[in-house]
């Protein structure tokens, strides 16, 4: 595996197991809402890794938009498998999609997480990756204006400045949103932020609005920030994207990766409120915004299986990229589709095979 420089992993805590009356997937079903986030591609080949028979690092990213690699750091399963291997786990946090995509197309990982619309433009933009894993179907972007905002509509923006975080749900989810208002990005200011300082340029008056992202939108939220607009069919799906050398080389390492997802799925399942508890301590949440963003806009309890689901939704979001420019022709967005997605992993799952401390 590469040498890389990675944030290490802290301590983790011990979170009691219980099942409560009502499960994530019900919660999930009495409230549809979501979180996230993504990016373009730079032609980077990605550093070899070493086998994992030899020992060697297993690289890959945690998020607070996928509260799955949470639960995993958590409790550390990875590291427990895979030790008898002689592999050692290294967590690199992904501030969004287009940080994870940056991430894996300089081989400073070797998997990440992405929403499907960041992964197809990393895909089509040359980067050499496989969406294998499918951890969410989150409502996790939307447009935010400031509590005392006097924008009421999308048509409003006309004129105004959006703060967003190009080549990530969010940006498309404003691009998407405009059109449907008969605007495009040319009648707007788009102010380029990551996620985190588009919250802060909102709050502080710098823009008119943002294009948001969960969890850092619900705590926005809290803070008086009004959604001015949502849409479900605006957002894709949260997706695993692995490079295609370290599939090829570690299959050993990727198959215990998505072990170890589906074993978060069904624990998330059994535990929202744990779930929600590592969140607020991993993002720096109040317990309730979490709540929130697990319980009403995560879809956790969804087909793992990337392919025609996720293709259906990307189709859309296709011509989209070409539009803006993000990808040079819809030649390169249908090769990227034929080629993205790897169920082999998820159709081998078996979370048993996760060993536990």
């Amino acid at each position: 595996m590469n040498s890389r420089s990675h944030t290490s992993s802290p301590a983790r805590r011990t979170i009691p197991s219980r099942a409560p009356a009502t499960t994530l997937a019900a919660a999930a079903a009495t409230a549809a809402l979501l979180l996230t986030g993504c990016v373009a591609g730079e032609d980077t080949e990605p550093a070899a890794n070493a086998g994992a028979a030899d020992g060697g690092t297993l690289t890959i990213d945690f998020a607070t938009y996928n509260p799955l690699s949470l639960i995993i750091k958590d409790q550390g399963w990875l590291e427990e498998t895979l030790a008898e291997d002689g592999v050692t786990v290294e967590w690199v946090q992904s501030a969004g999609s287009n940080k994870a995509n940056e991430n894996l197309r300089s081989g400073a990982i070797d998997v990440g997480s992405t929403a499907g619309s960041a992964a197809l433009l990393n895909r089509a933009n040359g980067s050499e990756i496989k969406a294998i894993d499918v951890f969410s179907q989150p409502e996790w972007s939307a447009l935010v204006v400031g509590a005392d905002s006097a924008i009421t509509s999308v048509a409003d923006l006309k004129g105004k400045s959006v703060a967003a975080t190009k080549g990530t749900d969010p940006y498309f989810f404003l691009v998407q949103a405009l059109e449907e208002a008969g605007l495009s990005l040319s009648d707007v200011t788009v102010e380029q932020l990551q996620h985190a300082d588009g919250r802060t340029a909102l709050e502080n008056g710098s823009v008119d609005a943002w294009s948001g992202l969960d969890p850092i939108m619900a705590g926005a939220e809290q803070n008086g920030g009004q959604l001015l607009y949502r849409n479900l069919d605006f957002n894709t799906y949260g997706v695993l994207a692995a490079n295609e050398a370290f599939l090829a080389e570690d299959p050993e390492q990727a198959q215990a990766v998505v072990n170890a997802y589906e074993k978060a799925r069904a624990w998330a399942a059994e535990n929202p409120e744990e779930t929600a508890q590592i969140l607020a301590d991993v993002a720096g949440l109040d317990l309730e915004v979490a709540r929130t963003v697990v319980l009403e806009r995560s879809n956790l309890d969804v087909d793992p299986t990337p392919g025609a689901a996720q293709r259906s939704v990307l189709e859309k979001i296709g011509p989209t990229l070409v539009e803006t420019g993000d990808v040079s022709s819809q030649a390169q967005i249908d090769t990227a589709l034929d080629s993205l997605f790897d169920d082999s992993f998820v159709r081998q799952t078996d979370p048993d095979a996760v060993k536990e401390s």
